[in-house]
């Protein structure tokens, strides 16, 4: 059995175990499985009084979410490493991220909910190689009395389909499903896997297209995705779910990355079975440095996204990690994930 390790201080940062995509959750005792939140993957690191939020590139976002660090400090702890979702949630409870983005633009980050799911240190002890089920335990331990701003992510073991079901019911955007006597695993896409109830993707922007009518600041977004080659290729349109006020803040943030070349590996196919007609002509170009979420049907059978609703801009990720194989995954039409 794995032990744990004695050290002084907790990681300065643990590269993320990371998920794989799978159709249906794992049916097995084996599994223990959580709710997948809508969010920002967080680690919150607590050293003494210095408490650090990281993104899961290694970024310190401290500085944006005082009332976060305010509250693990109310955890009884000398030193701790703990992995989770920085959270918006709606009236109903369910971690909303457009309200996540809308937060941060409006200052409005205290009422925010930091889930934690993992502890991978705890007062100069490691706990990484212990196994999933008995760090879970460990971490449930600190939140015996409540903190506001934070919550324990509670788990069920076995019977995934089932509860992946009860979470789509619910509203919830899918379940993560973990081996529970494996230790945590840097980087592993294998034994942690997320089941979706919807198709939702982060995609880079590639451009915008002229708004038309009544809209204002940008018609579409146009969106693109690399493959493990290195090229970008485009994926298909977002405008719907974007509301006058993101128009207005994206258009703010791409017109800085204008370029006069279109960055593609390939031009966008001008006609397509569903939606109107691609004017190249009205198409501003822009470096790709900006990552968005989108939700979607399906893809079309000539590789294009369709029925798309942006969901908001994401920061915590660098567009080059944006990667996809070839040719697309492609469900039925209808189909969730």
């Amino acid at each position: 059995m794995a032990s744990v390790g004695t050290a002084s201080r907790p990681p300065k940062w643990i590269k993320p175990h990371l998920t794989r995509l799978v159709d249906e959750a794992p049916a097995g005792g084996g599994w223990l499985h959580e709710i997948k939140y809508d969010g920002y993957r967080m680690h919150a690191r607590i050293d003494g009084g210095n408490i650090k939020l990281l993104t899961r590139t290694g970024l310190d976002w401290s500085h944006r979410y005082k009332r976060t660090i305010e509250a693990l400090d109310s955890l009884k702890v000398k030193s701790a490493y703990v992995d989770g979702e920085l959270c918006a949630l709606n009236g109903d409870g369910v971690p909303v991220f457009s309200r996540l983005q809308a937060a941060m633009d409006e200052g409005r980050t205290d009422q925010l909910v930091f889930f934690a799911f993992d502890l991978l240190f705890l007062n100069g002890v490691s706990t990484s190689q212990l196994p999933l089920i008995k760090r879970k335990q460990r971490l449930q331990r600190l939140f015996k009395k409540e903190i506001s701003g934070l919550r324990y992510s509670e788990h069920v073991v076995g019977d995934g389909p089932g509860f992946r079901a009860q979470a789509c019911r619910l509203g919830l955007e899918g379940a993560i499903s973990k081996q529970a006597d494996r230790p945590y695993a840097p980087g592993d896409r294998g034994i942690w896997v997320k089941s979706k109830c919807l198709n939702r993707e982060e995609f880079v922007a590639v451009g915008w297209t002229d708004p038309e009518g009544s809209r204002r600041h940008i018609g579409a977004l146009l969106l693109g995705y690399y493959t493990e080659d290195g090229r970008l290729h485009y994926a298909g349109r977002a405008a719907t779910g974007i509301t006058d006020k993101e128009l207005r803040r994206l258009a703010a943030v791409l017109a800085p990355l204008q370029v006069p070349k279109m960055p593609l590996a390939v031009p966008p196919p001008r006609d397509s079975r569903f939606g109107s007609p691609l004017k190249l002509s009205k198409v501003h170009w822009v470096r790709p440095a900006v990552v968005v979420e989108v939700t979607y049907l399906t893809w079309t059978e000539d590789n294009l996204l369709r029925q798309v609703s942006y969901q908001g801009q994401r920061e915590d990720k660098p567009a080059r990690q944006v990667v996809r194989p070839v040719p697309h995954p492609r469900r039925l039409m209808g189909g969730s994930r």
